[in-house]
């Protein structure tokens, strides 16, 4: 089985995913930061030409990588405190 591969980039390029070579379906649906200035796509095999051509993106992550990366402040609200 050829294991999921993902890119962290900046929002601002979403207008630049062709959104048929990755997993996500649109601009609308994909996870962003906290703070809305970063997105990321998923695909199989070869680094799609759409994401190939970005100039924010950053390395590309295993699965494993983005986990982790996803668990951190920066992508995830913190809970609010459980009312007792």
């Amino acid at each position: 089985m050829i294991p999921n591969q993902y890119v962290i980039f900046s929002v601002s390029e979403l207008d630049k995913i062709d959104f048929s070579q990755v997993y996500e379906t649109s601009a609308e649906t994909v996870r962003t930061s906290v703070d809305n200035t970063l997105t990321f796509v998923k695909w199989t095999g070869d680094i799609p030409s759409c994401v190939q051509s970005l100039t924010t993106k950053g390395d590309v992550l295993t699965h494993e990588e983005i986990l982790v990366i996803l668990s951190t402040d920066e992508w995830t609200k913190p809970l609010p405190p459980r009312n007792e």
